[in-house]
């Protein structure tokens, strides 16, 4: 314990002096965790072995995924992702769902049990931008999938992309967030008229089981470093929990770097220098917010891919962006988010060669800027990016 102490208390102020160019050996960014990795001893929680399952492509049979395309531009930019998986021969066979119109009572949502039904037996899936339509009692369609499908680690990597200018070149790092308790456990109410209360729940069960990916993920994609954002200076019960239960599972991991960050000093850091991060995990709140904001670092949440991980390898890959109606059906969508989340999606299944091909086409797109959407700058339709992409396949 001594020695993880004396490696957290080092913190940010050192290595904004030392830092500099990291030069690390890494595995791709969007690769999944390795279905021949190991946890590092055998002080395991009793969680950590299911997250390292995950079904692996054998390369001899076709693989069926499900999609929900979504709403507003949704279903523009989930074409987008079927055209150029069938123009790279990728072996998906997807099984589509769409948002209800009625509340379906065994949800409690516009989503139908079906379509849950579908991931949890397929046990992958991509899903579009979906809009929680407005009325009393609607449940998030977000959160009703992250509860009912147990997706409990949502995870983003954001990485600089070449040839589209930000303010930053060099970011490189990834957000893990628990995703199922937090201030978003939904346990509201009004005290008395004028005075409401919310909830916010953390468990030992739902913190552990995040801090164990997050070090596990750490450690497969030759990560140096996990950084807990917390707030534990002020909520010393709920934050402290959850740094608690860091604490013990950074000490199974001597050979990652640890520290805890608190979650205002992190917000300065990132916007100062944002290669002063690598793995950050969070609780539920701190997790939304901050990975929006390094999702802007890259260039915007149309640039971010996404995906949520719950055990036994059951995975659903998203993209973050809004469903922006007012563009929806006018062939200006840009979906760059869903198809790096699609890539995401590749290499959870471990069909690496076709994830490597289209993540490969999509950059030199986006590098070459001929056939740009105009959230990016250009003056390009979907139907052009996706032609563009489909084009750089074969160059790739």
């Amino acid at each position: 314990m001594a020695a993880q102490t004396a490696r957290r208390c080092s913190g940010l102020v050192d290595r904004m002096m030392a830092y500099g160019s990291r030069g690390l050996a890494r595995q791709s960014i969007l690769e999944p965790l390795s279905a021949s990795s190991t946890m590092p001893n055998d002080k395991s929680t009793a969680t950590s072995g299911k997250f390292m399952q995950r079904r692996p492509y054998s390369g001899e049979t076709t693989v069926t995924a499900t999609l929900f395309p979504g709403d507003g531009i949704g279903p523009e930019i989930a074409v987008s992702v079927k055209e150029i998986f069938k123009a790279a021969q990728v072996p998906i066979e997807w099984e589509e769902h769409f948002v209800g119109k009625t509340v379906d009572p065994r949800t409690g949502s516009f989503l139908t049990w079906e379509s849950m039904e579908s991931v949890r037996r397929n046990g992958i899936g991509l899903k579009g931008p979906m809009a929680t339509p407005i009325g009393k009692g609607h449940k998030s369609l977000n959160l009703t999938l992250r509860k009912e499908l147990g997706l409990y680690a949502n995870v983003r990597p954001c990485l600089s992309i070449p040839g589209y200018k930000t303010r930053y070149d060099n970011v490189d790092l990834v957000t893990i967030r628990e995703n199922t308790e937090g201030e978003y456990s939904g346990l509201e109410h009004q005290v008395v008229k004028g005075v409401v209360e919310s909830l916010k729940i953390i468990t030992r069960q739902a913190s552990l089981r995040v801090a164990e990916y997050a070090f596990h993920y750490a450690q497969t994609h030759g990560r140096k470093r996990v950084s807990a954002i917390h707030k534990a200076n002020i909520m010393k019960k709920t934050d402290g929990l959850f740094l608690q239960c860091c604490r013990e599972v950074a000490e199974k991991y001597p050979d990652i770097l640890y520290e805890e960050v608190i979650i205002d000093n992190c917000c300065m850091m990132l916007v100062k220098n944002p290669s002063l991060f690598d793995v950050l995990c969070m609780p539920n709140l701190y997790g939304d917010i901050i990975s929006d904001l390094c999702a802007g670092l890259i260039g915007g949440l149309g640039l971010t891919p996404s995906g949520n991980i719950g055990d036994n390898g059951l995975a659903l890959m998203e993209a973050v962006h809004g469903t922006a109606p007012d563009i929806a059906g006018k062939n200006m969508a840009n979906p760059t988010a869903l198809l790096l989340s699609s890539v995401m999606m590749l290499q959870h299944l471990n069909m690496n060669d076709k994830a490597d091909l289209i993540h490969k086409a999509i950059l030199q797109t986006i590098a070459e800027g001929k056939y740009l959407t105009g959230d990016l700058g250009g003056k390009a339709g979907t139907t052009d990016y996706t032609k563009a992409v489909i084009d750089n396949l074969g160059s790739s």
